[in-house]
């Protein structure tokens, strides 16, 4: 397996590609508009081809880069179920799988940071939580049809369930850290720590934080799967 992860500086983005090495297929996840042309130039020079252009969720905080990744690569866009957008070619419910090459990638429904959010699980060892599980942290639940009661229960539920030494890979970080697992969260991530249900509920409506601020131009931009020409 090719494994890259990627990050936009401005937003503290992760985004990762993930290729099948004898069938040189790739995917992507969580792309951000601005660095299409960084992410797309180091996937020709790897020899690959961009199979699909996969979004977490619909993103509050930077534009994606799927429309200009398809119109470069013919690769396809993904989103989950209940995405508010209509132009996504594959949707990805609830243990839904693709393949490149040999390689699985299963969709995992982690509601509660917006109603529409998948984490994806690759080959059983590698799990990209986007904004759900953060390293040390969770995503915010305050905006977007956002619920922490449903963020509780996809994460403990869920997760929290997966082997202990699979490995996390954030769609955010804002400390520098770029890795954890599933063990290491479910011993150290005070959100979460012996935490009922009702406890992070509270926590979670009572953080007041600032919009992220690329909110109002990044939501309808990637409603339309980060087409800028409408």
């Amino acid at each position: 397996m090719i494994f890259r992860q990627l990050i936009d500086l401005e937003t503290n983005t992760y985004s990762f590609l993930v290729a099948d090495k004898q069938t040189k297929e790739a995917v992507i996840f969580d792309p951000v508009f601005e660095q299409v042309d960084r992410d797309y130039n180091l996937i020709k020079s790897l020899g690959l081809s961009l199979k699909y252009s996969i979004d977490t969720h619909v993103h509050a905080d930077h534009i994606t880069g799927t429309t200009k990744l398809r119109e470069l690569s013919g690769c396809l866009g993904i989103v989950p179920e209940f995405a508010k957008v209509q132009c996504a070619d594959l949707i990805l419910k609830d243990n839904d799988i693709v393949k490149i090459g040999k390689i699985e990638i299963k969709a995992i429904a982690t509601l509660g940071h917006t109603d529409s959010h998948n984490a994806y699980l690759i080959d059983n060892k590698i799990l990209l939580t986007g904004d759900s599980l953060l390293i040390g942290g969770c995503g915010r639940t305050d905006f977007q049809s956002g619920n922490a009661g449903l963020m509780y229960d996809s994460v403990v539920n869920k997760l929290f369930n997966l082997p202990e030494d699979t490995l996390v890979y954030p769609g955010h970080d804002y400390k520098g850290y770029t890795v954890s697992t599933i063990g290491e969260e479910k011993r150290l991530n005070l959100r979460f720590l012996n935490k009922t249900r009702d406890e992070f509920i509270e926590i979670m409506n009572n953080l007041k934080l600032p919009n992220p601020k690329k909110i109002i131009e990044a939501v309808p931009a990637n409603e339309l799967c980060g087409n800028l020409k409408g």
